[in-house]
């Protein structure tokens, strides 16, 4: 069965930091394309991070870009997300997502799993 277990997320100030863990297991974790995602409020998910399976090819949202990082352990089965200089826009639930193999970055619909989500929210 598979999992991906997000945690990490939670209520920070504006201009704060947060750091994003996604734990996978039933997935061969060290070959899967990991990504995350978020989904606002009346708003489509969107597109945040991903990363490919040896951690040398990573993509970020314009929106995020400079400001997070994401990274992973292929020992622990869990990828990460760093965001920093939080701004209100960014609350939103953040999913993990993973896709066996190679995929493009930004298409939701290439992944084969979710998460069940972490609250990400930024106060003004």
């Amino acid at each position: 069965q598979v999992q991906l277990v997000e945690s990490g997320g939670g209520l920070v100030q504006t201009g704060g930091s947060l750091r994003l863990s996604c734990a996978a297991s039933g997935i061969t974790f060290s070959s899967s394309t990991m990504g995350w995602f978020r989904q606002a409020p009346g708003k489509e998910r969107e597109f945040v991070s991903g990363i490919r399976w040896s951690g040398g090819s990573t993509y970020y949202a314009d929106s995020v870009k400079g400001r997070s990082t994401i990274s992973r352990d292929n020992v622990k089965n869990t990828v990460y997300l760093q965001m920093n200089s939080l701004k209100p826009e960014d609350t939103a639930v953040y999913y993990c997502a993973a896709a066996r193999g190679f995929i493009a970055f930004m298409s939701p619909g290439g992944y084969n799993y979710w998460g069940q989500g972490t609250q990400v929210t930024v106060s003004s």
